[in-house]
Protein backbone atom coordinates (compact mmCIF):
# COMPACT_ATOMS: atom_id res chain seq x y z
CA UNK A 1 0.00 0.00 0.00
CA UNK A 2 1.06 3.74 -1.00
CA UNK A 3 1.73 5.29 2.73
CA UNK A 4 -1.12 8.20 1.91
CA UNK A 5 -4.47 7.32 0.79
CA UNK A 6 -6.20 9.96 -0.21
CA UNK A 7 -10.33 10.23 -0.06
CA UNK A 8 -12.07 12.96 -2.73
CA UNK A 9 -15.22 13.35 -1.01
CA UNK A 10 -17.33 15.21 -3.49
CA UNK A 11 -19.85 16.87 -1.04
CA UNK A 12 -16.81 18.66 0.92
CA UNK A 13 -14.76 19.02 -2.89
CA UNK A 14 -17.79 21.13 -4.02
CA UNK A 15 -18.90 22.88 -0.83
CA UNK A 16 -14.73 24.16 -0.43
CA UNK A 17 -15.34 25.36 -4.24
CA UNK A 18 -13.58 22.37 -6.03
CA UNK A 19 -14.75 21.02 -8.96
CA UNK A 20 -14.16 16.93 -8.13
CA UNK A 21 -12.15 15.99 -11.64
CA UNK A 22 -10.00 19.09 -11.23
CA UNK A 23 -9.88 18.44 -6.79
CA UNK A 24 -8.24 14.69 -8.54
CA UNK A 25 -5.78 16.21 -10.57
CA UNK A 26 -4.41 18.50 -8.08
CA UNK A 27 -3.75 15.25 -6.04
CA UNK A 28 -2.23 13.74 -8.36
CA UNK A 29 0.11 16.85 -9.11
CA UNK A 30 0.99 16.62 -5.50
CA UNK A 31 2.11 13.09 -5.95
CA UNK A 32 -0.92 10.99 -4.91
CA UNK A 33 -0.57 7.36 -6.00
CA UNK A 34 -3.34 5.88 -4.33
CA UNK A 35 -7.09 7.66 -4.96
CA UNK A 36 -10.59 7.08 -3.51
CA UNK A 37 -13.59 8.80 -5.40
CA UNK A 38 -16.07 9.16 -2.13
CA UNK A 39 -19.68 10.38 -3.58
CA UNK A 40 -22.72 9.78 -1.04
CA UNK A 41 -26.12 10.49 -2.80
CA UNK A 42 -24.97 11.56 -5.91
CA UNK A 43 -26.98 10.34 -9.36
CA UNK A 44 -25.30 7.30 -10.68
CA UNK A 45 -24.34 8.96 -13.84
CA UNK A 46 -22.30 11.91 -12.04
CA UNK A 47 -20.80 9.37 -10.81
CA UNK A 48 -19.83 7.54 -13.81
CA UNK A 49 -18.98 10.48 -15.34
CA UNK A 50 -16.30 11.82 -12.61
CA UNK A 51 -15.02 8.44 -12.45
CA UNK A 52 -14.34 8.22 -16.28
CA UNK A 53 -12.50 11.30 -16.02
CA UNK A 54 -10.59 10.55 -12.90
CA UNK A 55 -9.85 7.16 -13.92
CA UNK A 56 -8.25 8.89 -17.07
CA UNK A 57 -5.92 11.16 -15.04
CA UNK A 58 -4.62 8.33 -12.50
CA UNK A 59 -3.47 6.09 -15.45
CA UNK A 60 -1.55 9.17 -16.66
CA UNK A 61 -0.34 9.69 -13.17
CA UNK A 62 0.17 5.94 -13.00
CA UNK A 63 -2.07 6.13 -9.64
CA UNK A 64 -4.36 3.41 -7.88
CA UNK A 65 -8.09 4.67 -8.94
CA UNK A 66 -10.88 2.90 -5.95
CA UNK A 67 -14.30 3.88 -6.07
CA UNK A 68 -16.18 3.82 -3.33
CA UNK A 69 -19.43 1.88 -2.86
CA UNK A 70 -20.16 1.13 -6.18
CA UNK A 71 -18.61 -1.64 -7.75
CA UNK A 72 -20.52 -1.68 -10.79
CA UNK A 73 -19.24 2.05 -11.42
CA UNK A 74 -15.60 0.60 -10.38
CA UNK A 75 -15.85 -2.08 -13.31
CA UNK A 76 -17.65 -0.11 -15.91
CA UNK A 77 -14.61 2.93 -15.78
CA UNK A 78 -12.21 0.49 -15.43
CA UNK A 79 -11.34 1.87 -12.26
CA UNK A 80 -8.42 -0.38 -9.98
CA UNK A 81 -10.94 -1.15 -7.47
CA UNK A 82 -14.13 -0.51 -5.48
CA UNK A 83 -14.30 0.16 -1.40
CA UNK A 84 -16.92 -1.56 0.63
CA UNK A 85 -18.70 -0.75 3.53
CA UNK A 86 -20.20 -3.10 6.19
CA UNK A 87 -23.83 -2.29 4.47
CA UNK A 88 -22.70 -2.52 0.78
CA UNK A 89 -22.04 -5.92 -1.33
CA UNK A 90 -20.35 -8.59 0.42
CA UNK A 91 -16.79 -8.47 -0.53
CA UNK A 92 -16.88 -12.74 -2.32
CA UNK A 93 -19.81 -11.38 -4.51
CA UNK A 94 -18.16 -8.30 -6.30
CA UNK A 95 -15.10 -11.12 -6.31
CA UNK A 96 -16.93 -13.11 -8.65
CA UNK A 97 -17.72 -10.64 -11.13
CA UNK A 98 -14.05 -9.20 -10.66
CA UNK A 99 -11.10 -11.35 -9.92
CA UNK A 100 -7.48 -10.05 -9.16
CA UNK A 101 -5.64 -7.52 -9.60
CA UNK A 102 -8.90 -6.10 -9.20
CA UNK A 103 -8.59 -4.91 -5.48
CA UNK A 104 -11.50 -4.90 -2.56
CA UNK A 105 -11.12 -2.88 0.53
CA UNK A 106 -13.78 -3.77 3.26
CA UNK A 107 -14.40 -0.67 6.14
CA UNK A 108 -13.76 -2.21 9.77
CA UNK A 109 -14.83 -0.37 13.22
CA UNK A 110 -14.79 -3.41 15.96
CA UNK A 111 -12.50 -6.31 16.68
CA UNK A 112 -14.94 -8.82 15.19
CA UNK A 113 -15.62 -7.03 12.24
CA UNK A 114 -11.59 -6.99 11.33
CA UNK A 115 -11.65 -10.77 12.27
CA UNK A 116 -14.39 -11.20 9.40
CA UNK A 117 -12.73 -9.06 6.93
CA UNK A 118 -9.41 -11.67 7.49
CA UNK A 119 -12.01 -14.14 6.33
CA UNK A 120 -12.96 -12.67 2.95
CA UNK A 121 -11.68 -11.90 -0.25
CA UNK A 122 -10.34 -8.90 0.42
CA UNK A 123 -6.96 -6.86 -0.55
CA UNK A 124 -7.30 -4.25 2.38
CA UNK A 125 -9.34 -3.10 5.04
CA UNK A 126 -10.00 0.08 6.59
CA UNK A 127 -9.93 0.37 10.01
CA UNK A 128 -11.65 3.65 11.76
CA UNK A 129 -12.71 6.14 12.58
CA UNK A 130 -9.39 6.63 14.75
CA UNK A 131 -10.00 9.74 16.52
CA UNK A 132 -13.50 11.76 16.08
CA UNK A 133 -14.21 13.28 12.85
CA UNK A 134 -17.14 15.09 11.27
CA UNK A 135 -16.22 14.73 7.76
CA UNK A 136 -17.46 10.38 7.53
CA UNK A 137 -20.46 9.45 9.51
CA UNK A 138 -19.72 5.82 10.51
CA UNK A 139 -22.11 5.11 13.36
CA UNK A 140 -19.03 4.29 15.43
CA UNK A 141 -17.06 5.93 18.34
CA UNK A 142 -13.51 6.93 17.85
CA UNK A 143 -11.40 3.50 18.19
CA UNK A 144 -7.75 5.11 18.79
CA UNK A 145 -4.75 3.78 18.01
CA UNK A 146 -4.68 0.47 19.85
CA UNK A 147 -7.78 -1.10 17.66
CA UNK A 148 -5.59 0.30 14.48
CA UNK A 149 -2.44 -1.88 15.77
CA UNK A 150 -4.87 -4.92 16.40
CA UNK A 151 -6.09 -4.64 13.16
CA UNK A 152 -2.30 -4.88 11.60
CA UNK A 153 -1.52 -8.00 13.84
CA UNK A 154 -4.96 -9.74 13.30
CA UNK A 155 -5.78 -9.46 9.50
CA UNK A 156 -4.22 -12.32 8.22
CA UNK A 157 -1.58 -10.10 6.87
CA UNK A 158 -4.21 -7.46 5.08
CA UNK A 159 -2.86 -4.25 4.89
CA UNK A 160 -4.53 -2.13 7.36
CA UNK A 161 -5.69 1.55 6.34
CA UNK A 162 -6.17 3.96 9.30
CA UNK A 163 -9.25 6.65 8.47
CA UNK A 164 -10.93 9.03 10.91
CA UNK A 165 -9.75 12.76 11.96
CA UNK A 166 -6.04 12.08 10.04
CA UNK A 167 -4.05 15.13 10.50
CA UNK A 168 -0.64 15.92 8.95
CA UNK A 169 0.43 16.07 12.44
CA UNK A 170 -0.61 12.80 13.90
CA UNK A 171 -0.45 10.81 11.15
CA UNK A 172 2.86 9.61 11.93
CA UNK A 173 1.82 8.39 14.74
CA UNK A 174 -0.58 6.15 13.25
CA UNK A 175 2.21 4.84 11.16
CA UNK A 176 3.78 3.91 14.10
CA UNK A 177 1.17 1.94 15.40
CA UNK A 178 1.23 -0.73 12.30
CA UNK A 179 -0.81 1.40 9.90
CA UNK A 180 0.29 0.76 6.07
CA UNK A 181 -1.70 3.89 5.01
CA UNK A 182 -3.47 6.59 6.45
CA UNK A 183 -6.65 7.87 4.76
CA UNK A 184 -6.87 11.39 4.55
CA UNK A 185 -10.38 13.58 4.14
CA UNK A 186 -10.57 17.05 4.75
CA UNK A 187 -7.12 18.22 6.12
CA UNK A 188 -5.72 17.53 2.44
CA UNK A 189 -7.68 20.67 1.83
CA UNK A 190 -6.47 22.59 4.33
CA UNK A 191 -4.24 24.89 2.02
CA UNK A 192 -3.05 24.00 -1.68
CA UNK A 193 -4.22 20.34 -2.58
CA UNK A 194 -1.11 19.61 -4.54
CA UNK A 195 1.28 20.91 -1.70
CA UNK A 196 -0.50 19.14 0.86
CA UNK A 197 -0.04 15.79 -0.60
CA UNK A 198 3.79 16.34 -1.13
CA UNK A 199 3.78 17.46 2.93
CA UNK A 200 2.14 14.14 3.56
CA UNK A 201 4.35 12.33 1.56
CA UNK A 202 7.40 14.14 3.71
CA UNK A 203 5.89 13.39 6.66
CA UNK A 204 5.05 10.10 6.02
CA UNK A 205 8.69 8.54 4.97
Amino acid sequence: MFPLYAILDTALALARGYEPVDLARRFFDGGAKLLQLRAKDVPAGQVLDWSLAIAEHAARAGAVFIVNDRADVALMTGADGVHAGQEDLPAAAVRRLAPPPFLIGLSTHTPAQIAAAAREPVDYLAIGPVFGTATKETGYAAVGLDLVGEASRNAAGLPAVAIGGITLENAPSVVAVGASSVAVISDLLAGDPAGRVREYLRALR
